[in-house]
């Protein structure tokens, strides 16, 4: 059919698998020699925390996957927040203590 997207299975998740991998890696790992925990703290203190926050992490590094791994400019665009969704729920359900929920609205006030 015309202007179907056909994506590869394996692809898709190789392509998550790697994001989450590298996200992870900058946002938590300190790295060998401490390099990534140095480059958090550069980065920390020039571009308010660009590394401490996973979800903004995860939509960077998802964009050279779903480059890479999309063969349109449209299956790439498509791809791109599919792969930072897919990285979110794995550290979601690999790392639940990390994210801190908003806490539910109660109508009594306080």
């Amino acid at each position: 059919m015309p202007g179907q997207i056909v994506l590869d299975p394996v692809a898709f998740g190789v392509a998550g698998l790697a994001t989450w991998r590298v996200a992870h890696f900058l946002h938590a790992e300190d790295g060998p020699w401490h390099a990534t925990a140095r480059l958090r703290q550069v980065l920390g203190s020039r571009q308010a925390g660009v590394l401490d926050c996973f979800f903004c992490v995860s939509v960077w590094t998802a964009l050279p996957a779903a480059l890479l791994t999309g063969m349109s400019w449209r299956q790439a665009l498509l791809l791109w927040p599919a792969l930072s969704a897919g990285a979110i729920l794995l550290e979601r359900a690999a790392f639940p203590a990390t994210f801190v929920d908003v806490p539910e609205y109660s109508e009594g006030g306080s």
